[in-house]
């Protein structure tokens, strides 16, 4: 669609939306509350995307909120930011390398995953359009957990995953068992 305002009128986009909003609820990300003196409430966004298969063909609609954490202060909204992640030529490096081995290699995608951690810092976004609270229009959000888009988000998520993987004593051979705990603890959308 061209616009939210657009979304918000096809009731597939709605549903997108919808089922996006329930994730929030479900990992209970934040609370809406009157905006403190002194306190802004970052600006949220709809990033809406259509998953195609082989074909081309659209096959679901796909909607993400998150919140524009470009107008995020360091130091003021948030202090530690440090995630490690891998280089996309380390990770072409893995495959190749396991292809030649011959070494089954397994992916996961864990739903929503940024929604799974507390943020230490205090912050407050704007109700989504198209879904602002009637009795409460003027409210926000304290965000309780991170949030896609702000800069904490990648490290809040690096911290719940190695605590998880540590406290279930994580072995590389353990893939079965590795994939039934993550089922349990976390909604997943493939592995």
């Amino acid at each position: 669609p061209s616009s939210v305002a657009t979304a918000l009128e096809d009731p597939d986009w709605v549903a997108a939306m919808q089922e996006e909003m329930q994730q929030f609820y479900n990992q209970q990300v934040w609370k809406l509350v009157p905006l403190p003196d002194g306190k802004i409430a970052i600006e949220t966004k709809w990033i809406l995307k259509n998953k195609r298969d082989a074909r081309g063909i659209v096959v679901k609609n796909k909607a993400r909120l998150v919140a524009q954490g470009h107008r995020q202060e360091e130091g003021i909204d948030y202090d530690e930011v440090f995630a490690p992640f891998a280089r996309i030529e380390a990770i072409r490096l893995f495959l190749a390398f396991a292809s030649y081995m011959g070494f089954m290699v397994y992916q996961m995608d864990v739903k929503s995953a940024f929604l799974y951690e507390e943020i230490k810092e205090e912050g407050y976004v704007t109700q989504p359009k198209g879904f602002e609270d009637s009795h409460n229009p003027k409210h926000v959000y304290i965000v309780v957990k991170a949030l896609y888009g702000l800069h904490q988000a990648p490290r809040a998520w690096y911290a719940r995953l190695s605590t998880f993987l540590l406290k279930h004593h994580y072995r590389r051979a353990w893939c079965d068992e590795f994939e039934v705990l993550m089922k349990g603890e976390f909604e997943m959308s493939a592995i």
